[in-house]
């Protein structure tokens, strides 16, 4: 019991010792766990940094094209085209009721004179029955008159004899002479009238002729915007379109040749919008048939001003279809405007292909080649991924000492991938190929090896 007190004395000062190893071992440990989190960190956010100071201080780099003058000029001109009918018709109703029956449909070919749909006009059909029973009275009227100048004509021939002989008197003469003379005006007044219900009536069959639908020439039906059973107006078919509406004017199937001629640059794609719609909505009027001659085609192009002394009436213009690969087609040149559009700055030509094959569409999409003018200067062009708009300015962005500057400039004929360039630029110019955020006004680039433009 003595001895106790003694061995806890012995063993309390080695507590200290203790307690100094264990948190010597635990600094160790916390700073060790310490440095294995924040180093690696640290030094991630250091190359971070250097990277991103590396990305805002290094310039982009970029592709560029030096302007040369194209090659399209050894070739001859190229411009873009559409086919066109030689003429198109579109069939109007002159008569109103309900069609009756069609007897065509879209692409079959129809002889002129051929009837196309027949349209049921009862109220036409009762005033043609009222112009010929009015006709039949004017004709009654008229014998009823006839027979009463008759009459007229005798009793005057034997007044006059009396007269004569002094059996009546003058005053009597007098007054048979005038009743001869007003019944030969009411005969002349009744063959008028019967004159005039004759034309009434000819003018009610001829309308009546209209309820027969009828091509106007030979061709083949390119459109039929109604259905049996719709309602019809003089103007036109008021419900059951199916197909557009027609175009404004009655010259092509693109509203005229200027219409046609401005859509040139459509490319074969066309529009965007494959979808069908509706020729009208119900109320409206608009053409029962379109009809087509589609023998000959018409190809309507904008020859550009520098070379318009190079188109000729009466040439041969080499035509391509993208349709149609390594086909030989010819058009001849029929007719230019001789007149320079103050806005385009072109020369509308017209030219005529053959399609008595049946080879060719309305509507294709055309190139025409014309040899190349002597002496005219060669077109600078460039790549399209190089044309930019900027505050609806088309422009590009040229290279000099290294640095950026956006240039306006004016886009003439499209070639495909370039573009004819006619002010802003000029040969030996560097253009970015490629305009991106990294591409602005007065930045520091670095050219990647150059390319010429095709």
């Amino acid at each position: 019991m003595a001895d106790a007190p003694i061995q806890h004395e012995n063993q309390h000062p080695t507590n200290p010792r203790k307690m100094r190893l264990f948190l010597l071992c635990f600094a160790v440990l916390f700073t060790v766990v310490l440095l294995a989190g924040w180093v690696p960190r640290h030094l991630r956010d250091e190359q971070t940094e250097k990277l991103a100071d590396q990305e805002r201080n290094s310039k982009p780099l970029v592709e560029t094209e030096t302007i040369t003058p194209s090659a399209n000029n050894e070739q001859g001109l190229s411009v873009p085209g559409t086919t066109i009918p030689d003429n198109v018709a579109y069939v109007y109703a002159r008569s109103n009721g309900y069609l009756k029956h069609y007897y065509v449909d879209i692409g079959q070919h129809v002889k002129q004179g051929q009837l196309l749909a027949t349209v049921d006009a009862p109220d036409l059909d009762a005033q043609v029955s009222q112009a010929r029973e009015q006709v039949a009275q004017a004709e009654q009227q008229l014998t009823q008159q006839q027979s009463q100048l008759k009459l007229a004509t005798v009793t005057v021939q034997r007044y006059r004899v009396l007269v004569a002989k002094g059996v009546f008197s003058r005053q009597d003469g007098d007054t048979q002479e005038a009743n001869y003379s007003s019944q030969v005006a009411n005969v002349a007044a009744a063959q008028r009238n019967v004159d005039a219900f004759k034309a009434n009536l000819s003018r009610e069959v001829s309308l009546q002729s209209y309820e027969q639908v009828r091509s106007p020439f030979d061709g083949v039906i390119t459109q039929r915007n109604v259905d049996t059973g719709a309602l019809i107006s003089a103007s036109g078919s008021s419900s059951g379109a199916l197909n557009g509406p027609p175009p404004q004017g009655q010259i092509s199937s693109s509203g005229g040749t200027a219409q046609a001629g401005s859509a040139n640059n459509a490319g074969s794609s066309g529009s965007t919008s494959t979808s069908a719609t509706s020729a009208q909505s119900p109320g409206q009027g608009g053409p029962l048939f379109a009809v087509s001659q589609v023998k000959k085609l018409r190809i309507l192009v904008s020859v550009p001003e520098s070379y318009a002394k190079a188109v000729h009436v009466g040439e041969q213009a080499p035509v391509a279809f993208q349709e149609l690969p390594g086909a030989d087609l010819q058009a001849t040149v029929t007719r230019t405007a001789d007149s320079i559009d103050p806005n385009t700055r072109t020369l509308l030509t017209e030219l005529e292909i053959d399609n008595s094959g049946g080879k060719l569409i309305a509507g294709m999409y055309a190139t025409v080649s014309f040899p190349p003018l002597k002496g005219a200067a060669a077109p600078l062009t460039v790549s399209d991924d190089a044309i930019a708009i900027r505050h609806d300015q088309t422009v590009v962005a040229t290279v000099a000492n290294n640095k950026v500057h956006y240039v306006p400039i004016s886009i003439g004929r499209d070639y495909g991938n370039v573009s004819e360039v006619l002010t802003g630029l000029k040969a030996g110019d560097v253009v970015v190929t490629q305009v991106n955020d990294d591409v602005v006004e007065g930045a520091e680039v670095r050219l990647a090896p150059r390319r010429k433009n095709p």
